[in-house]
């Protein structure tokens, strides 16, 4: 039995982490996906996706294990976000997506996946995707 927390802000970033997750999860597996919007008054645009992002986990992994979703709107960055409920449920593995660098920009890691690796004590996933353009 395997608790995954899977962080995710958009359906393209949620499509490649259930890729990755798919063959990994068994019936007895929870998946804990959640997003988190830094501002505590975002704006409709910003919470549609969100429940979007989470909609599209929930409806790809649902059939091969516990998948429940939750928005967090609670004025923190989203690193805070991911660690602090990542404790709380004792997950085994967080997932994260990163974007993989654009011409424009040759960060090969974006902020949140940057500061949830440096301050977790948990394993992590990595998964990449690509740019949209």
């Amino acid at each position: 039995m395997t608790t995954f927390v899977v962080a995710t802000d958009s359906v393209h970033t949620s499509a490649a982490l259930c890729d990755y997750l798919f063959d990994r999860v068994d019936e007895d597996d929870t998946v804990y996906a959640i997003n988190s919007l830094h501002d505590e008054d975002a704006d409709a645009e910003a919470i549609r996706d969100g429940k979007d992002a989470l909609n599209a986990v929930a409806s790809r992994l649902a059939a091969a294990t516990t998948v429940e979703t939750e928005q967090f709107s609670r004025g923190n960055v989203p690193a805070e976000d991911i660690l602090s409920f990542s404790e709380e449920v004792d997950a085994d593995e967080i997932v994260l997506g990163v974007r993989k660098p654009s011409p424009t920009n040759k960060a090969a890691i974006g902020g949140v996946s940057e500061q949830v690796l440096l301050h977790s004590d948990r394993p992590m996933a990595v998964v990449p995707r690509e740019t949209h353009r």
